[in-house]
């Protein structure tokens, strides 16, 4: 696909179906957290949700497990706690 001096490209006929897109059909582009770009049809709130949904899990499989693992519930806590105090005065 070329994008052209105007930023456009053209869908291909068969997503264009698949979606339903036609011409004055609204779509947004999506980026995801690893940099890809969904294609989502603009119009639809559902299928907007579920691209962020998708977005979102894809983030969280990211940065699942990348915590510092010396930290307990607790000490989370207490530094919450200790973040709260501080604000307020």
């Amino acid at each position: 696909m070329r994008v052209t001096t105007k930023g456009q490209v053209t869908i291909p006929k068969e997503i264009r179906d698949r979606l339903g897109i036609e011409a004055g059909s609204e779509v947004e582009f999506v980026e995801r957290a690893d940099g890809a770009v969904e294609l989502v049809r603009g119009t639809e709130p559902d299928m907007r949700a579920k691209a962020l949904d998708r977005s979102l899990e894809d983030w969280f499989r990211r940065i699942e497990g990348t915590g510092d693992s010396n930290l307990t519930a607790d000490d989370i806590m207490a530094m919450t706690r200790d973040r709260d105090v501080r604000d307020n005065h």
